[in-house]
């Protein structure tokens, strides 16, 4: 079996995902890698959505919000064809609709606010203290070495992201997975990235995406797949608070206030390794289990 790519190799794919062709001043086309995907990964495709909509914005304004809608399954076969819609340009602030479409079907939609630099109050609430280090937490080399099995969809992608999980990851056998109210992750672009901010929003969109849902089933010590549930994005929000490189370490620090009717929402909070809080999102995902009657 071929090594997937990983370190720089894979973080330089990466932006070529997020480096959009543009067609005219509003119209952008992505591709996604083939990796024998069934369907487009949604933070690759809300990062592209972001990158698209930040392409028309004065660099001067930095995202500040987004919230997108999965609204059906990516083709990673096919190019995916974003369209920007300019919602308003103000004094301070810049609103763009980024829409994702393939064989004429929208697949996501987005709307992003965009900010320029302004000062006032802060503050933030303080990240957690218990949590140990990135070198002193598994990587997912290790948790492979303990489930052999997981080998095979562990090389099936690029590894363009450093993901560390403090708890139990979700993709283990049912049964090994301890419950917890708290689904922790150290992450972090196992590269270097360009200094662009925008690149670096929409490299934390796609790692946003990761892990958020897993802390719905944590909380019950559920797992992904075969005696467990599938699950998909439904929407998806995300606030950038203060500066940040995407290519440090941050703690993804993700609770689950509630699941019912097949859905779970899930909240999470992005904090640098010295404490500082970058950003927070919120996802509810459709969650099934193995066999239930669509």
């Amino acid at each position: 079996m071929t090594e997937p790519l990983s370190g720089q190799a894979a973080v330089d794919q990466l932006l070529e995902v997020l480096d959009l062709k543009q067609l005219d001043a509003a119209t952008f086309r992505g591709e996604s890698p083939q990796t024998g995907a069934q369907r487009v990964f949604g933070g690759q495709v809300a990062g592209q959505a972001l990158v698209a909509a930040g392409r028309t914005v004065d660099p001067e304004r930095f995202v500040h919000s987004l919230h997108g809608y999965f609204v059906r399954p990516g083709d990673p076969t096919e190019p995916i064809q974003f369209t920007v819609e300019t919602i308003r340009d103000g004094r301070s602030f810049s609103v763009r609709r980024s829409t994702a479409q393939q064989h004429g079907k929208t697949i996501f939609f987005m709307s992003a606010s965009f900010q320029v630099t302004e000062e006032g109050l802060d503050h933030h609430t303080p990240a957690p203290d218990d949590v140990p280090a990135p070198a002193d937490v598994p990587t997912m080399a290790d948790w492979v070495t303990r489930y052999p099995s997981r080998r095979a969809a562990f090389n099936a992608a690029p590894r363009a992201i450093d993901v560390r999980y403090v708890n139990d990851p979700g993709w283990v056998p049912p049964g090994d997975r301890n419950a917890s109210d708290q689904q922790r992750v150290w992450m972090r672009i196992d590269g270097t990235l360009p200094d662009d901010p925008l690149i670096h929003a929409c490299a934390l969109t796609y790692a946003s995406d990761l892990s958020l849902l897993d802390s719905v089933l944590s909380v019950h010590g559920e797992v992904w797949g075969p005696g467990g549930v599938i699950g998909a994005s439904l929407d998806h929000a995300l606030w950038f608070h203060r500066p940040f490189r995407a290519d440090e370490w941050f703690l993804y620090d993700c609770t689950s206030p509630s699941a019912s009717g097949s859905r779970g929402l899930a909240s999470g909070r992005m904090y640098t390794e010295d404490g500082r809080h970058i950003a927070s999102a919120v996802q509810e995902g459709l969650l099934r289990r193995v066999g239930a009657r669509r």
